[in-house]
């Protein structure tokens, strides 16, 4: 059973949201598109708590980009997003759910952040996605959402330590960049994996 993964298609993520990812919108048709040609089609949701510790607003003195420590691991500080029911992490006008069969929420812990769409960044929780796609009999992902350069480059780890064949669509992505190439690392890091970064169109899809 090969599944998609669609992750953190979320408000605050396209342009205008409160952490925009540079021409994240992009992606929207693309994901519509791709679904129909795959058995099983899930996505990822950004879902933290106002009190989450990456929020740099949660961290008197340091601003947005600053580094801290959180659960014991390197943290990368955000701009508040995707906080629990609000509009902001709502999946994006136009992302067609219809073929979604299941949405698998991270980042709620507030003492860790939780990139990989599997596991929070410490491997301590699972979202559930890896025991719903075991349930599923799948073995090959194809990843697509935001951003390449962090929760999806998460994503297709877990996928490769969980022994899936992991796939990840380039043009169905979009980074971040904090720093300028940190979308070509990720893309190197991944393939120097094992991971195989594909392009739409080399699929064989409706």
């Amino acid at each position: 059973m090969v599944a998609l993964i669609l992750v953190d298609l979320q408000n605050d993520f396209l342009p205008g949201g409160a952490l925009a990812v540079p021409e994240g919108d992009a992606v929207v048709p693309i994901a519509n598109r791709l679904q129909p040609g795959f058995e099983v089609v899930v996505a990822t949701q950004d879902w933290h708590p106002a009190n989450h510790g990456s929020f740099a607003a949660n961290h008197p003195g340091k601003r947005v980009y600053d580094e801290v420590k959180l659960g014991g691991l390197p943290q990368t500080l955000w701009p508040v997003h995707c906080v629990q029911n609000t509009k902001g992490a709502d999946f994006a006008p136009g992302f067609d759910r219809r073929r979604i069969q299941q949405v698998f929420q991270k980042g709620i812990d507030p003492e860790i952040d939780s990139y990989s769409g599997f596991f929070d960044n410490a491997d301590r929780r699972s979202t559930g996605l890896s025991e719903w796609l075991k349930d599923k009999r799948v073995r090959e992902i194809y990843i697509a959402g935001l951003a390449t350069d962090y929760c999806v480059r998460f994503t297709a780890f877990d996928g490769l330590g969980l022994g899936l064949r992991t796939h990840v669509i380039e043009d169905a992505c979009r980074g971040v960049n904090v720093q300028p190439g940190d979308v070509e690392r990720a893309l190197r890091e991944m393939r120097s994996a094992g991971v195989e970064v594909l392009h739409s169109n080399e699929l064989k899809i409706g």
